[in-house]
């Protein structure tokens, strides 16, 4: 069984983030995010993966693995039924499908993160997608 970890950056810091990371000894990052721009301070996709790449972990985005804009706002508001009926829409499209699939190579590859906003995994997408994937992954939330 892979095991693959999640984690979200609502509320920590880069430092925090990192650490929770390395502590899990997580090798590498997926971002699961459709639009990886962030109004956190250092965690928009180039200067991320350049603070991962110093860490010494790896970072991979999977935009066709990110929530569509209605399902981001439906989150927002705590509407996870909107949420899952968005996201399920997404998960059929080939190219999510093709994501999916490279995501599961790459977690079994290294110890790696699906990565994502929301602190809580229950109010996130990335929860969504480990779930729709079925139960060959043993999954780790992180919370740093």
């Amino acid at each position: 069984m892979t095991r693959v970890f999640t984690i979200g950056y609502e509320q920590t810091t880069m430092a925090d983030f990192l650490a929770a990371l390395k502590a899990a000894g997580v090798e590498q990052v997926i971002d699961v995010r459709a639009l990886p721009l962030s109004r956190r301070p250092g965690f928009s996709k180039t200067i991320l993966a350049a603070s991962l790449k110093d860490a010494g972990i790896g970072y991979v985005h999977l935009r066709a693995l990110g929530t569509p804009k209605a399902g981001r706002d439906a989150a927002k508001k705590g509407d996870v039924g909107t949420l899952r009926a968005v996201y399920d829409v997404q998960l059929g499209l080939p190219e999510a499908q093709a994501e999916a699939a490279r995501m599961r190579d790459l977690a079994r590859d290294k110890p790696s993160a699906l990565l994502c906003y929301e602190r809580d995994p229950c109010h996130c997408h990335r929860t969504l997608l480990l779930q729709a994937e079925g139960g060959d992954m043993d999954v780790v939330d992180l919370v740093p």
